[in-house]
């Protein structure tokens, strides 16, 4: 179908450094115009933030300090992005709340006018949220047409999310679904297995997804630039992988997923009698601790400072010539 539109609308979506709308910047932006007619027009340009981008955003969209360190700046292309979205109204996912603020916010460090007073604003997401809620007092009345009472309360909560799973079991069992790749199948069956595999298409190896399995049961990479690569092999080619995820800003479960694969694929290597040498940082991120330091230490700060002394030498027995050698050394 064709929007009934009396002027263009402008679909747009940022890539940011973060999610503070009053500091985080505008890594990339892309703008879908639809026009009146049905015609459209594209424009994405990427930007440079002139911060660091975190690696924590990095790893949501892909883009990394490198791949924006020739890019021009939000300033440099702000008129080019004004005039491109002059006459246009506004829409976007999550666009209200997250999108137009920061935009907003860059015209103004920019010193663009970009007015929108006149603009009408079309958020998709508050169509969805609106339209098909996914709270679980919804489900409840979909799945159980009943409606929940005391919310929120624990027990509740848990007596309702069992409801729905029996629904849900009694209404899609045997229905045909069909995945991404077109493949058709029967996945709701009344069995835990079944249902374990379905709600984990994603089959994740730690809980945030960083490593996931592949279809030939691989671990394998889900971001960043060896995407898609089995762990092992980054491992194999590029020791200091490793070192990079068990310093970074990572969950602690993925670190001690990748700490596993880690140390199996070590230990692999060795009964191969391979001399696998890794970077000295994931030497030390798997080596034993070192031997506890001797009680002759000295404390500097945060550091702890180890001091090599010759052997004493043993003394010999106390003679009345010492006692009074000390004693005229110390009288007043």
């Amino acid at each position: 179908m064709i929007l009934n539109l009396r002027r263009p609308l402008a679909i747009f979506d940022l890539e940011t450094t973060g999610v503070n709308v009053a500091s985080d910047r505008i890594v990339e932006i892309s703008i879908l115009k639809a026009m009146p007619d049905g015609s459209e027009q594209v424009k994405t340009l990427r930007v440079n933030p002139e911060m660091p981008i975190p690696l924590s955003s990095s790893l949501l969209h892909g883009i990394y300090d490198e791949d924006i360190k020739d890019a021009p700046t939000f300033k440099q292309v702000a008129q080019e992005i004004a005039d491109f979205l002059d006459d246009c109204d506004l829409a976007g996912y999550n666009s209200n709340k997250f999108d137009i603020p920061v935009l907003m916010e860059e015209f103004l460090r920019a010193g663009v006018n970009f007015d929108i007073e006149n603009r009408k604003f079309v958020d998709v997401q508050n169509i969805f949220h609106q339209m098909e809620q996914r709270t679980l007092k919804a489900a409840y009345k979909f799945y159980c047409n009943k409606a929940l009472e005391n919310a929120h309360s624990a027990e509740a909560d848990v007596r309702a999310t069992y409801e729905v799973l029996l629904a849900q079991v009694q209404r899609y069992e045997g229905v045909e679904w069909e995945d991404k790749s077109g493949v058709k199948s029967k996945p709701v069956k009344n069995d835990v297995e079944a249902l374990h595999q379905f709600t984990n298409l994603n089959r994740p190896v730690d809980f945030a997804g960083r490593i996931i399995y592949n279809e030939d049961g691989v671990e394998v990479f889900s971001f960043g630039k060896h995407k898609g690569k089995s762990v092992v092999e980054v491992f194999k080619i590029e020791p200091s992988y490793y070192s990079w995820m068990m310093q970074g800003d990572f969950p602690l479960y993925t670190k001690r997923c990748v700490e596993k694969i880690w140390t199996d694929f070590r230990n692999v290597q060795h009964n191969r009698g391979a001399n696998v040498k890794p970077s000295n940082a994931a030497d030390v991120a798997i080596q034993p601790k070192s031997k506890p330091y001797s009680a002759n230490r000295v404390h500097n700060g945060n550091q702890q400072v180890q001091h090599h002394q010759k052997p004493k030498e043993k003394s010999g027995p106390i003679t009345e010539d010492m006692l009074k050698s000390l004693k005229d050394k110390f009288k007043k």
